[in-house]
């Protein structure tokens, strides 16, 4: 919410896009802080905090992106832990410039996330090839949306999401793959985890619910109102491989990377879709995209819907069981929702702040009749009742049994044995 990126800000504040999550039946948001290349860490969760706590309508939460490496970083990444209750860090592969981390910088991360028990998250694009592909489109004079698309290629995702896995468990580093967009980068966290990596997939509402053929659109302004990172993927039956995957567990829970930008902003980019500003909407929409998607077609149960919408979030980011679960004790944030009653998603009726809805015209199956957070019926009937700065930040600790059991019992087997042998006596060349 609220993102400053590429010369504009995202259209859903704080207080608009809780908003709609609470419309949605979302009853709590984990956003991001995402410091410019060589600003604080600190100053930039001060600030994020500043600009969320006077609008929130739910409660919520933050992730903190590292942009950059130094000692410095590591040392206030300790400090947010330990002080501030956050225990999950994303580095950006992609963005180069901007945003991207290398390798080795990434690596540095990894170590010190994991000193930390906290989790490690990656935006996977192999961001290289992306600013060369990028060039190379622009040589062609292909400058609409298809550009976007076509110099991020699924490959591309897939080969950074398999080189974070192997970064990782190099040190045994637990990871979350956000906005997995792609059947290479699904197939590659599945793939790891049966070798046992300890990687968690999310796939978002919107690789679950549209493809990417949008980006060929013949209007410029639907065709750029899809343009996000990665991107929607043209082959059709992505969005059913993805929910498929996340069904049978393979991919374990959903987001939304809910960031939206008015068909203006997005105009920013009219000659040149280097320019057009990344990211989509999502969060008033995800619970009824996914019951649409999911269990209305018969691919998962009512049950397994609650897990990869709730429960297991609630787990990895280790606010369990004060969110996540009905029980006595827990926050009372419910959704009533009935999953025969219908709607057709529509930017005329959503309760975001954009001009958009990547959903347009959908009929979705499941509808949240009334959604209570904190004990207090806050949207009922397609009415909301909210109240501007209502919503709590919430402090997570570190070391999540859901996230560390494993990685705390394999850190007891040791990974590397020195061989003993005899001193080497024998002859050795000479350089000149």
């Amino acid at each position: 919410m609220q993102l400053p990126f590429m010369g504009t800000v995202a259209a859903d504040d704080f207080y608009a896009g809780t908003r709609a999550a609470l419309a949605g039946g979302t009853t709590m948001i984990l956003d991001f802080v995402i410091p410019s290349k060589g600003e604080s860490l600190l100053a930039a969760y001060d600030k994020w905090r500043a600009w969320a706590d006077e609008k929130v309508c739910c409660d919520y939460s933050f992730h903190v992106a590292v942009t950059w490496w130094s000692e410095t970083v590591g040392k206030e990444m300790e400090v947010l832990c330990k002080e501030k209750g956050v225990n999950s860090f994303k580095l950006f592969m992609a963005y180069k410039d901007v945003f991207m981390v290398n390798d080795e910088e990434m690596y540095h991360a990894f170590c010190k996330i994991k000193e930390l028990e906290a989790l490690a998250q990656v935006h996977a694009e192999n961001g290289d090839i992306i600013a060369e592909k990028s060039k190379e489109m622009s040589e062609l004079g292909i400058t609409g949306p298809e550009g976007h698309e076509m110099c991020r290629p699924e490959e591309v995702e897939g080969e950074a999401t398999n080189r974070a896995i192997v970064l990782a468990n190099q040190i045994n580093c637990p990871l979350y793959v956000v906005h997995v967009m792609s059947r290479s980068a699904a197939d590659v966290i599945s793939a790891a985890r049966r070798k046992g990596c300890v990687v968690f997939g999310e796939p978002i509402a919107a690789g679950l619910g549209v493809d990417g053929t949008h980006y060929w659109h013949k209007c410029w302004r639907h065709a750029a109102a899809f343009v996000m990172g990665p991107p929607l993927r043209p082959d059709t039956s992505t969005p059913e491989y993805l929910m498929d995957m996340l069904a049978n567990g393979d991919l374990q829970l959903t987001g939304t990377d809910n960031c939206t930008f008015n068909g203006d902003q997005k105009a920013m980019g009219k000659d040149d879709f280097r320019r057009i500003p990344n990211g989509v909407n999502g969060v008033e929409d995800r619970l009824s995209v996914i019951w649409e998607k999911g269990v209305f077609t018969g691919k998962m149960d009512a049950c397994r819907f609650v897990s990869v919408t709730s429960t297991t979030a609630a787990k990895i980011f280790n606010m369990y069981p004060q969110k996540g679960v009905v029980a006595v004790g827990s926050d009372a944030d419910l959704v009533i929702w009935d999953g025969d009653a219908t709607r057709i998603i529509s930017s005329k009726t959503h309760h975001h702040a954009v001009d958009f809805n990547i959903f347009e015209g959908m009929k979705c199956h499941g509808v949240p009749v009334a959604t209570i957070s904190q004990g207090k019926i806050v949207y009922r009937d397609g009415k909301l009742n909210i109240t501007r700065g209502s919503g709590r930040y919430i402090p997570r600790p570190t070391g999540s049994t859901y996230v560390y059991s494993r990685v705390h019992q394999r850190d007891k087997i040791p990974r590397y044995v020195k061989v003993d042998r005899e001193p080497y006596t024998g002859p050795v060349v000479k350089l000149d």
